[in-house]
């Protein structure tokens, strides 16, 4: 984790330090600052800095991952990595659902948007419960 939240602190420095130059450079240019590109790299920089707290509380936690200590070796993340579901098709419905609300949102179609979010909160309970219940659910012992 000590790579994370140092890759996420050295971003966020950047985002601060470029909305720092881009307002001062908007404001010599234009006579005013631009204040819609100084306020998203300002909110960027807020949120890599909010990810790299997070990693850096998170670090101090946990024991020296293989990839966070000098002396590591790559055999010594070996094994099982997680489980990965062999085949599903909720993906495919919720990236349909939230296309569906996205559209809504683009025409401005109160009804259709809150179609697209109610499937989008019905794909993602049955993305989540998939292991859970019907028939990929394990068998009792």
């Amino acid at each position: 984790m000590k790579t994370e939240y140092k890759i996420f602190a050295g971003v966020a420095a950047f985002l601060f330090g470029a909305a720092i130059v881009y307002a001062s450079y908007t404001n010599g240019e234009v006579g005013r600052v631009e204040w819609v590109g100084t306020v998203a790299l300002l909110l960027s920089g807020l949120l890599c800095s909010m990810c790299g707290g997070f990693f850096w509380f998170v670090a101090r936690r946990i024991d020296l991952r293989p990839e966070d200590r000098p002396d590591g070796e790559i055999a010594d993340a070996a094994g099982e990595v997680g489980f990965f579901s062999p085949g599903s098709y909720w993906p495919f419905g919720l990236a349909l659902a939230a296309a569906v609300a996205a559209l809504g949102l683009v025409f401005w179609q109160w009804w259709l948007i809150g179609a697209g979010l109610i499937a989008v909160i019905f794909a993602a309970c049955g993305l989540l419960f998939e292991y859970y219940s019907g028939s990929r659910h394990p068998a009792e012992h």
